[in-house]
């Protein structure tokens, strides 16, 4: 027989389950990463703790021609680096892409081969994918690839994340979500969301894709500028 506490705790418990459900299941996103998530998951990175003025922009679903090209050519006026977290076909796609986001001073992570939502498929599939992704990613950058992966969609199995671990990759999340992939939104609303929501050590996404580009193109210039000018730097994640 459960107490009045026990009984409020587990139905606390339970709600707040159901909320991080539904936010990941339905298209509801929070722009800011709530801390009640980063405390359930602590083994995921989130942000990095710094107190040097210092952001993460990460971009994910590349390489993709002309928008990656893009994307570097912004971020070299700012003397910026960041993190691309690829997707193993189009590295196989876009070889020499890859090589140049490398060659410019840039960290590469994993974002599977397929783009895969590990919710939808199994595990052993998922953790094949990754693999297979890595694989890739060796052939092409050599030692100088590492075991950042981010899960897309942001959804990963709690077993599937412990094989990752127990593997040695740092699984990558994020502080801030600029929802620049949303089409419903204005690159203004977009921009609100990534300036308002930024502070010393978010990691903040991104992405380099087609989907995403019409407010990619309006928020980056800006959101370098703005930071550049308040004095923070722009440095990529390391293993």
């Amino acid at each position: 027989m459960l107490s009045s506490l026990e009984e409020n705790k587990v139905k606390v418990n339970y709600f707040i389950t159901c909320v991080i459900y539904l936010t990941f299941t339905i298209m509801l996103y929070f722009i800011k990463t709530p801390s009640i998530n980063k405390r359930m998951f602590p083994k995921l990175t989130w942000d990095v703790h710094s107190n040097n003025k210092t952001i993460y922009l990460t971009f994910d679903d590349g390489p993709t021609p002309e928008i990656t090209d893009w994307v570097l050519n912004q971020l070299k006026v700012y003397n910026a680096k960041a993190t691309f977290f690829c997707i193993g076909k189009n590295i196989t796609n876009q070889p020499i892409l890859l090589q140049k986001i490398n060659n410019e001073g840039h960290t590469i992570g994993n974002h599977t081969n397929h783009h895969l939502n590990n919710w939808k498929v199994s595990h052993k599939t998922y953790i094949e994918d990754v693999e297979q992704t890595q694989e890739i990613l060796k052939q092409h950058l050599g030692s100088t690839s590492n075991q950042l992966f981010r899960p897309p969609y942001g959804k990963i199995k709690l077993k599937s994340a412990k094989k990752l671990l127990s593997k040695g990759y740092k699984i990558i999340m994020w502080d801030v979500l600029s929802a620049d992939f949303d089409q419903s939104i204005t690159p203004e609303k977009c921009l609100e969301n990534t300036l308002k929501n930024t502070t010393d050590g978010s990691i903040v996404i991104f992405h380099d894709s087609v989907k995403a580009f019409e407010n990619l193109k309006f928020v980056l210039p800006k959101t370098l500028d703005h930071f550049s000018k308040k004095g923070f730097t722009f440095e990529s994640l390391t293993v």
